[in-house]
């Protein structure tokens, strides 16, 4: 059973940045799908990026593209989820996700695909 293991988040002004880290451990495969997702208050849990290792090309929600990256170190078995210019709508429970194979493009935006879960970190953007 993978185990996923996040830290990271925190409170931050607008404007500023944050990383997510998210380590995992267990029977890990060397063909993988890290993927990040976030929950606000009273919404619904939304794609925010993902990518496969090897040769994958990430992708990011619209709201995050160009401010947000996502990065994996195969040595640590940990993926990072970069999050620049913060806006207080990024503010939310963020939580990694992760498949013990390479996903399809078309299915890295839905959850219901990443087998494992990290425990969520919360991140509150200060306006």
């Amino acid at each position: 059973q993978v185990q996923l293991v996040e830290s990271g988040g925190g409170l931050v002004q607008a404007g500023g940045s944050l990383r997510l880290s998210c380590t995992a451990s267990g029977p890990t495969s060397s063909s993988q799908t890290w993927g990040w997702f976030r929950q606000a208050p009273g919404k619904e849990r939304e794609f925010v990026a993902a990518n496969r290792w090897p040769s994958g090309s990430p992708v990011f929600a619209d709201a995050v593209q160009g401010r947000f990256t996502i990065s994996r170190d195969s040595r640590k078995n940990t993926a990072y989820l970069q999050m620049n210019i913060l806006k207080p709508e990024d503010t939310a429970v963020y939580h990694c996700a992760y498949k013990n194979s390479r996903l399809i493009l078309s299915e890295l935006r839905d959850g219901d695909n990443y087998g494992y879960w990290g425990q969520g970190t919360q991140v509150t953007v200060s306006s």
